[in-house]
């Protein structure tokens, strides 16, 4: 009998796993920790600046930066997806940061930043 390398098995089982269970965990945005790669979901509040905006969920809200590079592209009311970390910054101590990378939006659009 011949016995399969763990990895091609475990290559062959990938498939089987629920959807679900590889998508990024979402983090409440009243859970955050400084310096944490997060995956945050609610609604943009307010546009702060043109690389800045306000992110809400039912535990709180926090500041979205999206890099100097890149201009706001979503809209007030807008449900989005946002991807990043959390600034450990000790400034920001008392009002956290995200550093996003990836924004998602409500109609599927995936905005990569640099």
């Amino acid at each position: 009998m011949r016995v399969l390398p763990l990895f091609v098995v475990a290559l062959f089982a990938l498939p089987l796993v629920a959807p679900a269970a590889m998508a990024a965990e979402i983090t409440k945005i009243g859970d955050i920790e400084r310096g944490a790669s997060v995956t945050l979901q609610g609604e943009v509040t307010r546009i702060l600046d043109e690389d800045e905006f306000r992110l809400e969920d039912e535990t709180g809200s926090v500041r979205i930066y999206i890099g100097w590079r890149n201009r706001v592209m979503v809209e007030v009311g807008e449900e989005v997806t946002v991807k990043g970390f959390v600034d450990d910054d000790l400034v920001d101590y008392f009002r956290p940061e995200i550093y996003a990378q990836q924004i998602v939006r409500a109609d599927g659009e995936t905005v990569t930043l640099n």
